[in-house]
């Protein structure tokens, strides 16, 4: 039987991003859920039907920022599976009030206060950094929306740095299995920050994301499936990667897909000015936050030698 799923936004902040279901070979075409819980679940694949995954959908998904009415600070992004339930009913992954399989209101998601705040925009509340008290008094610790989860919650399979941001996934043909690729493996994009929140890393350490990295799934017979996560394209030159004086590097890496020929192809968006102090392209304000720098979009192509 052949299915169409998409990923549907909701408006509310209660009911986050739903993966629904539709059967093509039903000529009313109905639409029913078939995972949800999520917040932003940006990256979505099937895995390959001989994979131990067949039957779900392997969600990358986006976490919370620090900003908006529900500033949430360190909150991780994360790999899910989404799986419908055996009695037909979507499972549930736990947004808004589970961030990486924990609650809300565990002291490391406690806002800090960040001009993105909805507290900090002026008019007509205070502007940054005076609103920082005022953020602190109303948002610590992030309360729940919900009184009790809806259904039992569905943990994520990994956790990915804060503000990483999956854009994209795929699993790897057999033609690009080269140690450390194993069969079945797949690969995923990191697009990296936006300013919301301090640097996620420690310099000298380089920010995580602006990379693409590796899932190997161990499946040795008799053994629990494992999920083994590594670098796999990266800059390795650091931070310094992303300053005007070298955009010769991974900046805003949007999506990987496997082409006809077995070579993985990553777009990637180019340097961009965000939001925060750290920015990746250090230029003149009238660049704008966000705006593309022209010249430096690129497709990577990467393909095992």
């Amino acid at each position: 039987m052949r299915y169409s799923i998409t990923v549907s936004a909701s408006a509310s902040r209660v009911g986050g991003i739903s993966v629904l279901r539709s059967r093509l070979n039903d000529s009313t075409h109905a639409i029913e859920p078939f995972s949800w819980g999520y917040r932003n679940g940006y990256a979505i694949r099937f895995p390959p039907d001989d994979h131990p995954l067949a039957g779900g959908i392997l969600v990358g998904m986006d976490g919370a920022d620090e900003r908006g009415n529900r500033p949430s600070n360190n909150a991780p992004d994360e790999l899910h599976l989404g799986r419908q339930n055996p009695d037909g009913s979507p499972d549930y992954h736990g947004w808004p009030d589970r961030y990486g399989g924990l609650p809300t209101s565990q002291a490391v998601y406690n806002p800090v206060g960040g001009p993105a705040d909805d507290l900090c925009q002026s008019p007509p509340n205070s502007p940054f950094p005076a609103c920082i008290p005022t953020v602190l008094a109303k948002d610590v610790p992030i309360a729940d929306v919900l009184a009790f989860p809806p259904q039992q919650i569905t943990g994520p399979l990994a956790n990915e740095g804060a503000d990483s941001s999956f854009t994209g996934i795929d699993f790897v043909p057999d033609a690009f299995v080269l140690d450390p690729v194993r069969p079945g493996a797949a690969l995923y994009s990191l697009e990296g920050d936006f300013g919301f929140s301090a640097p996620n890393a420690t310099s000298p350490a380089p920010e995580i994301g602006h990379e693409v990295k590796l899932i190997n799934f161990n499946q040795v017979p008799g053994s629990p499936l494992a999920l083994r996560i590594q670098n796999f394209a990266r800059n390795s030159t650091g931070d310094e990667a992303f300053i005007v004086d070298n955009l010769n590097a991974f900046n805003r890496p949007l999506n990987v897909r496997f082409g006809p020929d077995g070579c993985a192809y990553v777009p990637d968006y180019g340097a961009v000015r965000d939001l925060g102090a750290d920015t990746h392209f250090v230029g003149p304000p009238a660049n704008g936050p966000l705006v593309q720098i022209p010249g430096t979009g690129v497709i990577w192509k990467i393909c095992p030698m």
